[in-house]
């Protein structure tokens, strides 16, 4: 059935919202799922990314400038980025508008709705990412609001719904925790955070233990996690538990690749589930997702619910991996899920770890900087940046200089890199001393994920510059080689973007000395002929892009027995009127075929009933290790026009062939 929109919020009939900071993780998706469920709805950020601007407005979200609220709003909503002074809460003020909080408006969104709540310190958003996943793969069609994007941009991060259920992610760090009264709840874990709102730990375990009083059906808890399990006493009925030891029990029994198959017992109807995700966090996350899907009764439920599970942006995010460097990106920002992270990474084999951390918040890194530096200390190397202070001033005993600090009291001969006030000069320092075979992890909560994506780009192009140099330096300078040259002026369809390294060589010399140093240097080499009717990406090529335009590679050399030898880099057109004028027959079925040799090679090309290889007696050929060998048709077992003709080639052309 269809929802319609909650009538009445916070007492009064509203249906014009306005969100400010509309462009984070918490407000973008509530400003997503009010808008599916019928509510008209604006909002501002300034700091909006391209992906959530284009879940917004395909959502109907319409996005002002900063302190821009439309007429007819009835309600402004501000996430916690949103200081006093900012311009949208002078506005809000001078029209006498309410001004809420973003958890109070999803509490408000969401009261007739059963609500699953997933809450906790660590994992509630690849938890909550989890389980929509899992109703969607059993086509149980509720609606929800993740507090992340997933990795598939194809995937909204909130939706309305065909049922009377919800799952939302709810956050307790400033204090809405309380305006939540659930169906069913689910704590992933527990451990004393957000220090600017929760002064000791008893206060954040009180919090839970009134959350879990307020839940109206089931409430389910990490069997390991003993504040959980202590905020969850005396409840009736009692709180069930999830774990390799909870009442839904799930363990790790398989690993392959990027997936795990768990080993399901207790409560659970089916015995194992496939995940695709790594990892014993993610193996636990699962646990609590398939368990509550099981709880409230979804049928179709089973072991491969999760088994094409898309991932949630900024969960180890996996930026770039070659055998070079790989690079990763996570939200991670408390001490327990530093650890956690960096246990799963060394556990993945004997790599150099290379720790970026940002702090988020200084009253968080004044709190645990001691738990910081602990679980820093897993890394071989650390790189501190500012802290992102979301809003906070800075206080006494929270930079990343009393951070550095303590790391290095207690890892004294743990290399750490820390540019007071120049993030920029940081990366440019961890660029110089990165090594092959890096395994670099960025860390934390503020915008480091920017600076990753920055960081890789510059440090890409800084590669590409000195391979292109390189190239240069083996080849005579009659070789063409380009950097970022444009793919699309050189195909017929003209579009596409540009490759990283182009060339044109003069002879086959440059061109083994070009193929020799590309494959040295672990760089992709794509052939290009004529570019007939060919799509290239918008993102281009990440590779050595050769065309055979010179003239060396456009011969035709008649032979005294009859037949002719020609360049892979001819025409078709030309070989055909070549041959006329020599006297010889047989090629005339390839007149009007668009290319040249090697592309009609390539695909064993055809027209009017004939075919290349048909006309075709030995070929020359050049393997990545710059070896010239030169095959008979019968070598190269050519099918009838087979797709993997030169897959053949190149296996007939292996040394050991």
């Amino acid at each position: 059935m269809s929802i319609a929109p909650f009538p009445l919020l916070f007492g009064h009939p509203v249906n014009v919202i306005h969100c400010a900071g509309v462009g984070g993780m918490g407000m973008g998706p509530l400003a997503v799922y009010l808008a599916q469920r019928g509510f008209r709805v604006s909002g501002e950020d300034d700091a909006m990314t391209a992906v959530m601007r284009t879940h917004l407005e395909r959502a109907g979200v319409i996005l002002t400038g900063p302190g821009e609220i439309p007429d007819g709003c009835q309600l402004v909503a501000c996430s916690t980025a949103i200081a006093p002074a900012h311009p949208v809460i002078a506005a809000a003020g001078a029209r006498n508008l309410r001004v809420v909080r973003r958890g109070e408006l999803l509490a408000e969104a969401t009261r007739d709705r059963r609500l699953i709540a997933v809450c906790g310190s660590h994992g509630k958003t690849t938890t909550t990412a989890m389980l929509i996943w899992a109703l969607r793969e059993a086509n149980f069609p509720a609606g929800y609001v993740l507090g992340g994007l997933f990795a598939d941009d194809a995937i909204a991060p909130a939706g309305a719904g065909m049922n009377d259920w919800v799952v939302a992610e709810i956050d307790e760090s400033d204090g809405t925790i309380g305006q939540f009264s659930p169906e069913i709840t689910v704590a992933v874990n527990l451990d004393w955070d957000h220090p600017d709102f929760y002064r000791t730990q008893a206060e954040l375990e009180l919090a839970f233990r009134m959350l879990f009083n307020r839940t109206k059906r089931a409430v389910l808890v990490n069997a390991a996690c003993d504040l959980s399990r202590r905020a969850a006493l005396q409840l009736s009925p009692p709180a069930a538990t999830f774990g390799p030891l909870g009442d839904y029990s799930g363990q790790i029994s398989t690993l392959a690749g990027a997936s795990i198959e768990l080993a399901l017992g207790g409560r659970f109807t089916f015995p194992a589930a496939w995940v695709r995700a790594m990892g014993e966090f993610n193996a636990l996350n699962a646990t609590a997702a398939l368990a509550v899907a099981q709880m409230i009764g979804v049928g179709g439920l089973s072991g491969q619910a999760l088994a094409a599970y898309p991932g949630v942006r900024r969960r180890q995010a996996v930026l770039h991996a070659t055998d070079y460097l790989t690079v990763i990106e996570d939200y991670a920002h408390h001490p327990a899920e530093i650890r956690a992270l960096l246990g799963s990474l060394r556990a993945r084999g004997d790599a150099r770890l290379v720790v970026v951390f940002q702090p988020h918040r200084f009253s968080r890194t004044a709190q645990f900087k001691a738990g910081f530096a602990a679980a820093l200390a897993l890394g071989d190397a650390v790189y501190l940046l500012d802290v992102y202070g979301a809003g906070e001033a800075p206080i006494e005993g929270g930079t990343t200089r009393d951070l550095q600090a303590e790391l290095q009291r207690t890892a004294p001969s743990l290399p750490v890199v820390y540019h007071p006030g120049d993030n920029a000069g940081l990366l440019t320092a961890l660029a110089t001393g990165c090594k092959p075979g890096d395994f670099v992890a960025f860390v934390g909560a503020g915008d480091i994920d920017m600076m990753a994506r920055a960081w890789l780009e510059s440090i890409a192009a800084v590669r590409w510059d000195a391979l292109a140099g390189t190239l240069r330096a083996a080849v005579s300078p009659a070789t063409k080689v380009k950097r970022e040259e444009s793919l699309a002026r050189k195909t017929t369809m003209g579009i596409g973007g540009a490759a990283r390294l182009y060339a044109e060589p003069a002879d086959m010399a440059d061109m083994q000395a070009l193929v020799k140093t590309a494959t040295a240097h672990g760089v992709p080499v794509v052939m290009l002929g004529r570019g007939s009717n060919l799509v290239v990406s918008d993102e281009g090529v990440n590779g050595l892009v050769v065309s055979l335009r010179q003239p060396a590679w456009e011969t035709f050399e008649p032979r005294p027995d009859g037949r002719v030898w020609v360049g892979a880099g001819l025409r078709l057109k030309n070989l055909c009127g070549l041959a006329a004028k020599a006297g010889l027959v047989g090629f005339e079925f390839l007149e009007g075929i668009p290319g040249n040799v090697g592309g009609a090679l390539r695909m064993n090309a055809g027209a009017m009933g004939g075919w290349m290889f048909d006309v075709v007696e030995e070929v020359a050929v050049m393997t990545f290790d710059g070896a010239i060998r030169t095959l008979k048709k019968s070598e190269m077992h050519v099918d009838y026009r087979a797709p993997d003709v030169f897959s053949k080639i190149r296996r007939a052309t292996r040394p050991d062939a």
